[in-house]
């Protein structure tokens, strides 16, 4: 069958991208962020606070787990598997390892993310519909090796995507979400050719999904790519969709119902007032999907020929499937980019099968505007550090000062070593790349890809004490046991989740609800904006005010600390006026 396909490539234009250099980079993307980071405000330190209320051996009970809580409130989204899977590797922490252990599974997610990621892509471009037009006299690229060249090109557009580096570095269930709707991604995408695997993935996928909080999107991503699979024309080389796969595909949906319906995941937060605001979900799709969104569209409109009946051509009606299914939850959710991140794996396929129809021209621009733009990037990131370690220039010193004030800057010979071999490293690669004149079909992706990786690398290694500094409640909470000293019990009353976690992680105190002062928990935590609605209560409890925990300059998350109104037996000793401020 004659196919309208736009794809011309030559078997030397699928030249292999070196294993052990895309090894590296994804290496150099998922570590950093996930090592030596302190949990950041606000969802991350959440996630955590979950996580340590499980581990907590009075907590260890079925029913905690299957109803996670923090200070007293259960979790909006019913996201268990990802604090279970948190909780598990914190019973196992040696003190004070315990955020460390948390993200280890989240480690695996991300990586498990990327490796499906390339093999979706790969298993759609083997598709015949997506294979490149034959020459009259041989020499076109084969199955196998073009295949291959946009696997890797995918993967690289996944991790040029500016919105996953933050997301995708979160012990959060919006990473479990995207790991599971990638798995459901590449089980629909190789099947039918391996049947068993991809039947698990897609269980998988699905049920994971389910327990991370998206039970809708994963009937929606589950049972829309069923049919999209099961409408697809008879590939002679892979066969057809048997009953069996469908009712096998149809049994794990069912699987999800009834676990969604048992453990009362069903929520519906839709929210039609943010229905109007398309200008921002423009917006944020511009941004968050950076670079592979112009690709994305390219490819489109390049097989446009295919995409007039694409549910017959399942390497461009499977991706665009999921990202139709993201954008729309989306917007109907808020405008929320931990909804939109479950869509780049599908972008990034869209982007990867633009690659064997770039113009040169085309090509050379992506090169040129991510080599200005990322090397730009690098260059800010420097200048900044170097100002903070010496002062010079003075200028960028003087707005840290003014932007983290009572920072202190620490230099690192690890991150500064970390900081050098990548930016080499980028030096080396551009330098490949304007030399080169490759026709390898990955070639307009690795700069994007490189520059993302190198500036993500940066943050975590240069900055990190800066953002640590700036992002986490650890400065504040070391101001607040100046005050405490060493109380191991503290009770709290308007005091946000995220405060609280930073407590249970920071401070390692036991949380109690406010009532009278007691000798065990003898201090009193509130956050400052809730004074007025809570201090006449207080006080009629027989608190009063004693300090203030805050980071200088802070105008926001500022505690209130109080000390019992009337002296307690076995009371704590009272600190020197030094400390209350």
């Amino acid at each position: 069958m004659n196919l309208p396909t736009p794809a011309i490539v030559a078997q030397s234009a699928v030249r292999r991208l070196p294993r052990l250099a895309l090894l590296l980079l994804c290496v150099a993307y998922v570590l950093p962020g996930f090592w030596g980071r302190s949990p950041w405000k606000a969802q991350d330190l959440e996630s955590l606070g979950y996580m340590l209320q499980l581990a907590q051996p009075t907590l260890s009970d079925a029913a905690n787990w299957f109803r996670p809580s923090l200070l007293g409130q259960h979790d909006p989204q019913l996201a268990l598997l990802p604090y279970w899977l948190g909780a598990s590797f914190i019973q196992w922490a040696p003190q004070g390892w315990e955020d460390v252990f948390a993200r280890m599974p989240f480690v695996a997610m991300l990586a498990l993310t990327l490796a499906a990621t390339w093999y979706a892509v790969y298993a759609l471009a083997r598709h015949p519909a997506a294979q490149p037009v034959a020459f009259a006299f041989g020499g076109e690229a084969k199955p196998r090796d073009y295949a291959r060249a946009l696997a890797d090109g995918g993967l690289l557009a996944l991790l040029a995507c500016l919105g996953l580096a933050r997301l995708a570095h979160e012990a959060t269930p919006a990473l479990s979400q995207l790991c599971f709707a990638s798995l459901i991604f590449v089980g629909l995408s190789t099947l039918p050719r391996w049947r068993l695997h991809s039947g698990l993935a897609v269980g998988v996928g699905m049920l994971g999904l389910t327990l991370s909080g998206a039970p809708s999107v994963a009937l929606w991503l589950g049972v829309g790519g069923s049919l999209i699979r099961a409408v697809a024309p008879i590939d002679p080389t892979l066969g057809r969709m048997r009953m069996l796969d469908l009712g096998l595909l149809a049994l794990m949906c069912l699987l999800c119902v009834t676990t969604a319906g048992a453990l009362d995941l069903w929520r519906w937060r839709v929210e039609p007032y943010a229905m109007v605001n398309v200008h921002i979900l423009a917006e944020l799709m511009l941004w968050f999907t950076w670079p592979a969104w112009p690709l994305a569209l390219w490819s489109l409109w390049r097989w446009r020929a295919q995409l007039i009946q694409a549910w017959l051509y399942p390497h461009l009606a499977l991706p665009l499937w999921f990202v139709a299914v993201m954008v729309g939850a989306t917007w109907l959710t808020g405008l929320s980019d931990r909804a939109l991140l479950l869509a780049l794996p599908g972008i990034a396929a869209l982007a990867a099968f633009a690659l064997p129809t770039l113009r040169r021209s085309l090509g050379a621009l992506i090169d040129w505007f991510t080599l200005l733009f990322f090397s730009f990037c690098a260059l800010t990131i420097w200048v900044i550090w170097v100002a903070m370690q010496t002062g010079f220039p003075a200028k960028p010193a003087a707005n840290v000062a003014r932007l983290a004030p009572g920072f202190l800057p620490e230099f690192s010979g690890l991150a500064f070593g970390l900081g050098v071999l990548a930016t080499l490293a980028w030096g080396w690669l551009v330098k490949w790349r304007i030399g080169s004149h490759r026709a390898a079909l990955w070639k307009s992706m690795v700069l994007p890809a490189a520059g993302a990786v190198l500036c993500w690398l940066l943050l975590m290694s240069l900055w990190l004490p800066l953002l640590n500094f700036a992002r986490s409640y650890g400065p504040t909470v070391q101001k607040l046991q100046m005050v405490t000293g060493t109380a191991r019990c503290l009770q709290y009353a308007g005091i946000s989740q995220a405060q609280g976690a930073a407590l249970l992680f920071h401070a390692k105190v036991r949380l109690q609800a406010a009532t009278a002062p007691s000798a065990e928990c003898p201090w009193l935590v509130m956050d400052e904006k809730n004074l007025p609605l809570l201090n006449n209560r207080l006080q009629d409890l027989g608190w009063t005010p004693e300090a203030t925990a805050a980071r200088l300059g802070e105008r926001s998350d500022r505690l209130l600390i109080f000390r019992p109104s009337q002296p307690l037996l076995h009371d704590t000793p009272t600190l020197p006026a030094a400390a209350k401020n």
